[in-house]
């Protein structure tokens, strides 16, 4: 079997690409390394990139200059999850607080972690989840 190394980028479809980019900064510090009119991709520790596209604008096949990417769209409330450090739980409640960020769910996990759900403004659904949610993890 081929090897992966980790997931490099995942995706949200969301109605206002700008109050989307505004709300990922805001709450987690990510920063746009790439923008146009069509989506955002935002720069995420460890490697990895959050792409924000604008819902409607992904549903035919987009040209560039190295190749064709094949369209593809996401409906609904979709799930992230992002790890962050076991002392780092207190933090994240206050941060959210300080930006009437509302915590929707606190779930404490059988291995010893803890994670708190909350909503993007497209009603997504977030988490954040110290270490022991997952045995790899």
């Amino acid at each position: 079997m081929p090897r992966i190394s980790h997931i490099l980028e995942t995706s949200l479809y969301v109605d206002d690409l700008a109050r989307s980019r505004d709300f990922y900064a805001r709450v987690f510090g990510f920063v746009a390394v790439f923008r146009d009119d069509r989506m955002c991709a935002m720069e995420v520790p460890g490697e990895q990139v959050l792409l924000l596209f604008q819902h409607g604008m992904t549903d035919r096949p987009s040209p560039t200059p190295g190749g064709v990417i094949p369209p593809h769209h996401g409906r609904g409330e979709l799930h992230l999850a992002f790890a962050i450090p076991f002392g780092e739980l207190a933090a994240w409640e206050a941060h959210l607080g300080s930006l009437e960020v509302p915590v929707e769910s606190r779930v404490r996990w059988p291995r010893g972690g803890t994670s708190l759900y909350f909503r993007d403004p497209d009603g997504h659904s977030l988490e954040v989840a110290t270490p022991g949610l997952w045995a790899n993890r």
